[in-house]
């Protein structure tokens, strides 16, 4: 990395309050802590280089987030996994329900920093981070979900972001955003234990396509 000036060190500063928020989310993306430790790394170096196209008409926060999510989902381009179901032993006697399923790369979030995480409550930042989207089962459940799918139902029902704005951190138009949001929540749900799937209430109000559409 080139020597950092005092206003390069000024940008590097204005990153760092993000750090925990995006480690999180790439958490939720991959499933993985230590992968997600490393994603938000290349994130903030992805950043720091384009700290000069970056023009303020964004966010911070928004900005950063479009590009832990295109790293995101570019490594799971880059190393494609599907959750299997565990394989039945010859000669053993598994009962007659389906076999649990084997996510091999799935990580528990640390737990000396499970503290640092508020419980849900008002506010963006709070949201994004609640303790009840950080736990194995939601991330389990989370993996079953393709890529992108998963990618616009943690931005529109977890991190809250509107549609539109979700539309743009995905380069996309709202239509397919809401068609990947109508799919994935039945099938999020579909693999929540029975007792969460009442439970989990999308974060993001509902855009006045789904409401047309629920009518």
């Amino acid at each position: 990395m080139p020597q950092q000036t005092d206003t390069d060190a000024g940008f590097a500063d204005l990153l760092e309050p993000y750090r925990r928020e995006l480690q999180v989310h790439c958490y939720r993306m991959t499933g993985s802590y230590d992968e997600a430790e490393d994603l938000v790394q290349e994130t903030f170096l992805k950043a720091w280089r384009s700290r000069e196209a970056y023009e303020g008409r964004a966010s911070m926060r928004t900005w950063l987030y479009r590009i832990a999510t295109n790293t995101c989902l570019d490594h799971l381009r880059r190393h494609q996994r599907t959750p299997h179901p565990y394989e039945r032993l010859p000669g053993m006697e598994h009962g007659k329900g389906e076999p649990p399923t084997r996510i091999e790369w799935l990580q528990p979030y640390p737990d000396e920093l499970l503290a640092d995480i508020p419980a849900e409550e008002a506010g963006p930042e709070s949201q994004a981070l609640s303790r009840e989207t950080v736990e194995l089962v939601f991330l389990a459940a989370l993996q079953h979900l393709p890529p992108r799918q998963r990618a616009v139902l943690i931005l529109r029902d977890v991190v809250g972001l509107p549609a539109t704005e979700t539309a743009g951190l995905l380069d996309l138009s709202t239509a397919p955003v809401n068609s990947a949001l109508q799919r994935a929540r039945p099938a999020l749900r579909e693999h929540l234990p029975a007792g969460r799937r009442t439970e989990w209430a999308p974060a993001a109000v509902p855009t006045r396509e789904e409401l047309v559409r629920h009518r």
